[in-house]
């Protein structure tokens, strides 16, 4: 390791004095500006994990759904998936220390970690459309190479497109080829192959309209229609050519205000979806008849998905172990669908992504989103194998349902959720089902719910268990969430502290909106009252403003630097 030689570099990309960032679900985001001694350092660590890993390491310049101001950066571990726990320590540890501490900070992780010095180490590099971020990632480039590690620049990327290059790298190709032509045909090829076995007339020519929320996604969907669009039309819109990214459009937008993003005509029963800034979330939603807008989000989505996987299973014959994972946030109406109707088991975890990764990992085939429209189905190898060979061996009926199985399978991103392959795998479903979006819509009606906060001195009195949904320090709270949940029908309630600042959040689902309502506001008093409440006490009653605020707070993890209310 050449200590002078990163001594000198470090100085060219000097940390602005008492910026302190923490290393989170979503990686490093903040403004723009105060980014580049990160990403620089960001470079060295990626050459530090590469050789301790002995593959290709990838490291995203984006801050996915944050304002176009922001910027952000993380770390893909080798089969795609995100960094391990242990380095996003490493990660906050290197991008806080002072000047004069970043050799010693690098011998630490290096001797902590065994890193072999001598090993070559491999970075592959993408980043979104945002201004900042091509000189940003150019001071990732300079990380990598005062450290000696060879890179590959992919250039403009979708975060999910990132990912899979990596996983590919470090499969030998066995997953697929990592370029950005091998992803756009790996894709269609499968999701044509799926639409050509749909039985629909001639004149239901599929179409689609995509709100691209002024990102990356517009860019690779444009450069990649022409390969499937003989199963699929799709039309454009906020595409980058003059909004500002995620500015009153895109997913998160979409999902917590209620309504169309801007710059997008919707006539009634026209399916519509909405990607996020980075392209890897994706809702659907639409508008009847009468004009009223309905959501579909990610728990409709592992509905859908998982319905379809299960059928495919129970025509093959095949009793393989499938499951769908959830968060505490995951509409209780959803869980009951998949359980009771569909006899899919449904398995929750904490809030976070990784969390819910690693548990769909545990099944034959995992499925898992977040409300937020974030998620993927991973199959084994082992599935992957028998599918295979069911598709070749079997006959008729089961063998066409086999060979619709092993295109699913290409069609998911298992690197990362993908709103490009979610949107071809729910495209494929609808079609291959004959179903509207109004017909999807109605498996099953949400039960009202309402999401509150509230602040108190210290968020860390309140502990949980059993993935979130149980308080088990203040003494005594359980208890009163349990007795007040008694009171109304279909009802559930769970709190949960901030993962970044000192507040409270409240869940309440019920029957109908007023129980949902009263419920939340009777579980915060009893957190004001027995978890350390400041300022003014809950009072009851909610405005049409909060109500779109308080449906935002539903998105789950956030980290320190992100702007969804974790």
């Amino acid at each position: 390791m050449d200590l002078g030689a990163i001594t000198k570099y470090s100085a060219l990309h000097a940390k602005p004095n008492g910026l302190i960032l923490q290393y989170g679900t979503a990686g490093f985001r903040t403004k723009a500006e105060h980014l580049d001694h990160v990403m620089f350092r960001m470079g060295l660590l990626a050459v530090l994990r590469s050789k301790q890993t002995k593959s290709t390491i990838g490291v995203m310049v984006t801050a996915s759904h944050n304002p176009e101001e922001d910027n952000g950066v993380k770390l893909v571990d080798p089969l795609g998936e995100m960094l391990a726990p242990s380095w996003e320590e490493h990660a906050t540890y290197l991008a806080n220390a002072e000047e004069q501490d970043m050799q010693r900070v690098l011998i630490d992780i290096s001797e902590k970690e065994a890193v072999n010095l001598q090993q070559d180490a491999f970075v592959v590099i993408g980043r979104d459309t945002r201004p900042s971020s091509e000189k940003l990632s150019q001071s990732v480039i300079d990380g990598v190479t005062v450290l000696g590690g060879q890179f590959h620049d992919y250039g403009l990327l979708t975060t999910p497109q990132l990912h899979y290059m990596v996983y590919c790298r470090n499969t030998g190709g066995r997953y697929g080829k990592a370029t950005i032509e091998g992803y756009y045909q790996k894709l269609s090829k499968a999701f044509v192959e799926l639409t050509k076995q749909a039985s629909c007339s001639g004149d239901e020519y599929r179409s689609l309209k995509v709100d691209c929320a002024n990102g990356i996604g517009a860019l690779k969907l444009r450069e990649m229609e022409h390969y499937f669009s003989q199963g699929l039309s799709v039309q454009l819109f906020n595409d980058g050519s003059k909004g500002k990214l995620n500015h009153l459009c895109g997913a998160d937008f979409v999902k917590s205000h209620q309504k169309p993003p801007q710059g997008m005509e919707i006539k009634s029963n026209e399916r519509c979806c909405s990607f996020d800034g980075d392209a890897d979330r994706i809702v659907y939603y639409y508008h009847d008849a009468d004009g009223h807008f309905h959501l579909i989000d990610g728990d409709k989505i592992a509905t859908l998905i998982s319905s379809f996987l299960k059928e495919l299973l129970v025509e093959i014959g095949e009793s393989l172990n499938i499951g769908v994972v959830q968060t505490a946030y995951a509409n209780g109406s959803s869980t009951r669908y998949l359980e009771e109707v569909m006899k899919v088991p449904v398995y929750c975890t904490k809030t976070g992504v990784k969390h819910l990764h690693h548990k769909a990992q545990e099944f034959d085939i995992g499925v898992y989103f977040e409300a937020n429209g974030h998620g993927t189905a991973l199959f084994s190898t082992a599935v992957e194998m028998k599918i295979k060979q069911s598709a070749e061996q079997l006959e008729d009926k089961k063998r066409k349902a086999a060979k619709m199985l092993e295109n699913i399978i290409d069609l998911f991103n298992q690197a990362a959720g993908d709103a490009i392959s979610d949107m071809l795998v729910i495209e494929a479903i609808l079609a291959l089902k004959g179903l509207t979006v109004q017909q999807w819509d109605a498996l099953y009606t949400d039960l009202p719910n309402r999401q509150l906060k509230v602040q108190v001195a210290d968020r860390r009195v309140i502990s949980t268990t059993n993935a979130e949904r149980q308080a088990v320090t203040p003494p005594g709270l359980q208890e009163a969430i349990n007795d007040l949940v008694k009171k109304y029908k279909l009802s559930r309630a769970f709190v949960r502290p901030s993962g970044t600042e000192d507040v409270v959040r409240v869940y309440a689902e019920a029957d109908s909106q007023e129980s949902a309502d009263h419920l939340a506001h009777e579980v915060s008093l009893a957190v004001f009252q027995l978890a350390g409440g400041i300022g003014e006490r809950p009072q009851p009653g909610y405005k049409a403003a909060e109500t779109t605020h308080n449906i935002s707070n539903a998105f789950g993890p956030g980290t320190a630097n992100e702007h969804t209310v974790p």
